[in-house]
């Protein structure tokens, strides 16, 4: 049974203070006030380059150290193996092209058709510029789950790189990553998961998961917007870094352009702080641990909560049950279009998405790429059973 107090937790978000309903979650979350003090207090007192002789400059220090120290709780990890970048899209087209380097003719890539185009373009990219195959692993049309079965009979001796999502941004699937890195590893292929998605709703843990790279965004769990990457430490060292003289030689500042955004590193500070006092422990590894069981374990009864709900007429495209998802729905009602039903929900006072929110390739393969694509709720762990039958109202309206 789970013990989040939520209606504490609001009050701790300012935009949930007003009258509008937010489950464009999956598009990005709002923030706790320790986020927004963070992020304020570093423009006051942390906005000097790291590395100086002064009190400004080691501030920033201080700022940087302990953000690679939060990220390396937050994912596992060691935080000189967490690399930081403007968001999960640019830090993928960064690392496709060092990893691309080392890529022959006959090579092959595999990559997920469950997968957001930030995930798919940048390998697309890069090995068309080598010569390398890419290759596509399929998924269940009626539960949007990865075949990694097929998955498994697809990787050979040439596959150099697997790059999936961890949980699908459309549909809330669930993917065994795990399992695609322990077949990727048997023909020494590198494996490459977004957790983008994955963030706000489970735990991540590198080392159980046994991925080479791990990428998301802290504007996804409640943080400001920045991209974070896991990058295995021998790989981190030995890989082609593009970058400027000056940048640093070892280390994760080797793959870090420019200037840090040292305010957007502290309100991510603050972020994982804010994720690790929902649940207690020896640390804050410890206290994560318990708070992504709270929030699993609550957000299982609004998902349950909406299925049992749903309006004749509005289908749930996807894995029909809360096993093997989170609360991340594309619905599709009977007579309108997915623009129509995100509008109509937007004038009611409900933020939803309308469209492939980038997931071009599973919307294609579904046929709805065309349409206009699906309509997405999202809840997360400050969402209410209330707002579950808030939307659910108004879904039967517009059905009926």
């Amino acid at each position: 049974m789970t013990v989040l107090d939520v209606e504490a937790l609001r009050a701790e978000f300012p935009a949930l203070a007003g009258s509008q309903i937010y489950l464009d979650g999956p598009a990005g979350t709002q923030v706790p006030n320790r986020v927004i003090r963070a992020v304020t207090e570093a423009l006051i007192t942390a906005m000097s380059n790291v590395g100086g002789q002064f009190g400004s400059s080691r501030r920033s220090d201080g700022v940087v150290e302990r953000a690679r120290a939060a990220a390396a709780d937050f994912v596992g990890g060691a935080p000189t193996e967490m690399v930081f970048g403007h968001n999960m899209t640019s830090l993928t087209f960064a690392m496709s092209r060092a990893l691309s380097e080392g890529w022959n003719e006959g090579d092959r890539i595999i990559l997920s058709a469950l997968e957001h185009d930030a995930n798919i373009t940048p390998w697309v990219r890069a090995a068309a510029s080598r010569g390398v195959l890419v290759d596509f692993v399929d998924f269940d049309r009626a539960t949007t789950a990865l075949d990694i079965d097929e998955l498994e009979s697809m990787i050979d001796e040439q596959t150099r790189l697997v790059a999936v999502t961890a949980c699908s941004n459309a549909f809330g699937t669930l993917v065994d990553v795990a399992r695609v890195s322990r077949a990727a590893k048997r023909v020494g292929a590198l494996t490459y998961v977004d957790a983008v998605h994955l963030a706000p709703h489970r735990r991540i843990d590198v080392e159980a998961i046994g991925c080479d790279f791990l990428v998301c965004s802290s504007y996804k769990f409640f943080g400001p917007h920045l991209g974070i990457m896991w990058i295995r430490g021998s790989l981190l060292e030995k890989l082609p870094a593009f970058r400027v003289r000056p940048a640093p030689d070892h280390g994760p500042g080797r793959w870090e352009t420019g200037t840090a955004p040292f305010e957007l590193l502290a309100g991510f500070t603050a972020a994982v702080d804010y994720l690790a006092s929902l649940g207690w422990g020896a640390d804050r590894r410890g206290a994560l641990d318990v708070a992504f069981a709270e929030i699993g374990a609550y957000e299982v009864r609004l998902a349950e909560r909406f299925l049992a709900g749903l309006p004749t007429g509005v289908r749930v495209v996807g894995q029909p049950t809360v096993e093997g998802r989170v609360p991340t729905f594309a619905v599709q009602v009977d007579s309108l279009t997915a623009i129509e039903v995100a509008t109509q929900l937007g004038e009611a006072g409900i933020a939803t998405w309308s469209g492939h929110y980038y997931a071009v390739e599973p919307m294609s393969r579904l046929g709805f790429l065309d349409s206009g694509g699906l309509t997405r709720i999202g809840f997360v762990h400050v969402s209410t059973p209330r707002e579950v039958d808030s939307v659910l109202a108004s879904l039967a309206i517009l059905e009926s």
